[in-house]
């Protein structure tokens, strides 16, 4: 049941997105301290939050827009439990690409969305927000990549490399993980008009680093040994979901507060990658003091 709430605190803030699937905010003079964590510098500005995390935002007061994202918001809710061959975890339910690994679970909304920071990516497409949305990718929503039924272009829900095909993404985590799988769902247009080296593409090879208290330039990636690096193959993705499941040496990451994921190459002649969605599977560990990422590991002969 929808209601109406003025927040008057940040901590009231969190609350009410722990204790709601979907809060829609309007930040006035009022909540200028809780506008500012979201990065909001201009007032009014509207944001709709999903399981915690932002889906929407609409800067003024547009009335064409604010209905658009009503509708949006109407038609996902019509949409969810529809069928699809993406799995669900009881303790977050949500879009999954693939099926979890026994005893683990999808842990991303463990993912510190505050501190997340993403290097050479297309402005005018979406953030590093836009990867853990927990909804199914508007690719996914029928059997047309970027254009609903109306011939009209969906909502912008994946991200694109911008100069080249690399992206450099860092994802703080709010608690100690213990990190088996990632999830990584890729959905470039099968048939595009944009010419070869336009198009964008999957990602192939993908460094990891663990516990990092920032995220790596790129020529400072490139000097790093890798926590671990992967090989993508073209029958590692899903037909239906576009989803790579990969695998990670356990035993690497078994106390994980962030991770860099450096994609330094992608398949085909594209130079740009485009990533839809990014699922963390493991397990939750101990809570971590936000503000203050420990390095980990990392010791000699590791």
């Amino acid at each position: 049941m929808s209601k109406t709430a003025l927040v008057s605190s940040a901590s009231h803030f969190n609350q009410l997105l722990s204790t709601s699937k979907v809060v829609v905010v309007d930040y006035t003079e009022r909540q200028k301290e809780v506008a500012r964590s979201y990065g909001v510098n201009s007032l009014p500005t509207f944001m709709v939050f999903k399981d915690k995390q932002v889906i929407s935002t609409v800067h003024g007061a547009d009335p064409r827009k604010l209905s658009e994202v009503v509708k949006r918001l109407a038609a996902e809710a019509d949409s969810d439990g529809s069928g699809g061959s993406a799995e669900t975890s009881a303790a977050n339910p949500g879009w999954l690409g693939a099926s979890l690994p026994r005893g683990y679970d999808d842990v991303t909304d463990q993912v510190d969305v505050r501190g997340l920071d993403l290097l050479n990516s297309d402005s005018s497409l979406g953030d590093a927000r836009t990867l853990f949305n927990r909804s199914k990718p508007s690719a996914l929503a029928s059997g047309r990549e970027n254009t609903d039924l109306g011939g009209r272009e969906r909502r912008i829900d994946w991200v694109e490399s911008d100069t080249d095909e690399q992206l450099m993404l860092y994802i703080p985590f709010q608690s100690t993980l213990r990190v088996h799988t990632l999830q990584i769902t890729s959905l470039p247009p099968k048939n595009s008009d944009q010419e070869a080296g336009d198009a964008p593409v999957r990602p192939m090879t993908i460094h990891l680093y663990t516990n990092r208290a920032h995220v790596l330039g790129f020529e400072e990636a490139e000097d790093l040994v890798a926590t671990q690096t992967i090989a993508l193959q073209p029958q590692d993705w899903d037909g239906a979901t576009g989803t790579a499941k990969v695998e990670l040496r356990f035993v690497k990451f078994q106390k994980v507060s962030s991770l860099v994921l450096f994609v330094s190459d992608a398949y085909g002649e594209g130079e740009k990658v485009r990533i839809d969605r990014v699922k963390i599977i493991g397990e939750k560990g101990e809570k971590r003091e936000l503000g203050t990422l420990e390095k980990i590991g990392d010791e000699a002969g590791e």
